[in-house]
C-alpha cells in the first residue's frame, strides 16, 4: 500500500471500529435492560431510546478517540443567506426523495425475487414510535450528532486532499453506516451534499440545519399528513385535513422544483471552487475505496444489509 492507501484504510477500519462498537454497545444494552425487566424490550418506545443512546451518545468518544492522531486542517468559514439555505433545503428534499425512489424500486425488485415483502427500518420507526420520541431522536440528536461524525470529524481530517475526496468519502460511509438499503441510496446522496455545504461554509450548523429540517419532514409533519391522507380513505375528513394534505403537497412540489433546477444551476456554475488540494493522487477512487480498511467497513455494512433483507 502507499500512503494514502494507508491513510484511507485508517479512516475506513476506524469507522469499522465505530460501527461495531455501538453494534456490541446496544447488544449489551438489550441485554442488561432484558435482566431487569424483559417487558420493557417489548415497548418500542424504550427501544428506539436505547437504539439511540447506544448508536449516538456511547460511541462518541470511541470515534473521537479513534481520529484523535489523524491531523486536522480548517476549513475557511463563509455565511449563508436564507435565500440560500432555502435553496440548500429543496435540494436536500429532492434528493432524499431522489434517493428514497431508488430504495424502494430496488427493495421491491429484491422483495419480489425473494417472494417476501422487505421491512422498512425507519417506517417501522416512525409508525411506531411516540411523535414526540421522533421528534427528539430523529429530528434533533440523530442529525446532530451524525453532522459531528460524518462532515466535521471526517472532512476535517480528507480535506487536505481535496474538496472531491471528501465528499466522495463522506457520502460513502454516511451511505453504508446506515445498514440497510432503504436508506443507503438517499443517504448517500444527502451526505455528500451536506459534505460539499460543510466545505463550502466552513461551519456545521448548516448541515446540521439542513439535516434537521429534512427528517423533521420525514418523521413528524409526514405522521400528521399521513393521518389526514387517511381521512379522504374513510371518508371522514374535514376542512382541516384537505388544507394539511394540500399544504404539504405544495411544499413538496415547490421544493423539487426548486431542488432540480438548483442541481442543474450546481452542476453548470455553482460548483465548489478547488484550489490545488495539498496532497494529491493519481488515482483517487482506488486509494480512497480500495484498501483494507474501507473494504472491511463495506463489508460489515453490507453484511448488516444483507441481514436487514433477509428479515
Amino acid at each position: 500500500m502507499n500512503i494514502h492507501e494507508k491513510f484511507f484504510s485508517k479512516i475506513g477500519f476506524n469507522y469499522f471500529l465505530f460501527g461495531l462498537s455501538s453494534l456490541v454497545i446496544q447488544i449489551m444494552a438489550i441485554n442488561i435492560v432484558g435482566a431487569i425487566n424483559y417487558n420493557l424490550l417489548t415497548d418500542f418506545n424504550i427501544l428506539t431510546i436505547l437504539s439511540s443512546i447506544c448508536n449516538y451518545v456511547l460511541p462518541f468518544p470511541i470515534i473521537y478517540y479513534l481520529l484523535r492522531e489523524i491531523d486536522t486542517n480548517p476549513i475557511e468559514k463563509h455565511d449563508l443567506n436564507i435565500t440560500k439555505i432555502l435553496k440548500y433545503f429543496a435540494i436536500t428534499l429532492t434528493l432524499m426523495w431522489v434517493g428514497n425512489l431508488i430504495g424502494l424500486v430496488i427493495t421491491a425488485g429484491i422483495g419480489s425475487l425473494m417472494q417476501s415483502e422487505i421491512t422498512n427500518p425507519v417506517q417501522n420507526l416512525i409508525s411506531n414510535s411516540d411523535i414526540l420520541l421522533n421528534l427528539l431522536i430523529i429530528s434533533i440528536i440523530a442529525p446532530i450528532f451524525e453532522e459531528i461524525f460524518f462532515r466535521k470529524f471526517l472532512i476535517d481530517r480528507t480535506i487536505k486532499y481535496g474538496a472531491k475526496v471528501s465528499i466522495i468519502i463522506s457520502a460513502v460511509i454516511f451511505g453504508f453506516f446506515h445498514g440497510n438499503l432503504n436508506q443507503f441510496f438517499y443517504a448517500l446522496l444527502m451526505g455528500g451534499f451536506f459534505a460539499y455545504v460543510y466545505i463550502k461554509t466552513g461551519k456545521i450548523i448548516y448541515t446540521i440545519i439542513l439535516h434537521l429540517a429534512v427528517n423533521l419532514m420525514g418523521s413528524v409533519v409526514s405522521v400528521f399528513v399521513t393521518e389526514s391522507a387517511e381521512t379522504f380513505i374513510s371518508g371522514t375528513y374535514g376542512a382541516f385535513d384537505i388544507m394539511i394534505v394540500l399544504i404539504y403537497m405544495l411544499i413538496i412540489f415547490t421544493a423539487i422544483i426548486i431542488g432540480i433546477i438548483s442541481i442543474y444551476k450546481f452542476y453548470s456554475q455553482d460548483r465548489i471552487k478547488e484550489s490545488k488540494p495539498q496532497i494529491s493522487m493519481e488515482k483517487p477512487i482506488k486509494n480512497i475505496l480500495i484498501n483494507p480498511g474501507m473494504i472491511i467497513f463495506m463489508l460489515f455494512f453490507t453484511f448488516q444489509i444483507i441481514i436487514q433483507l433477509a428479515m
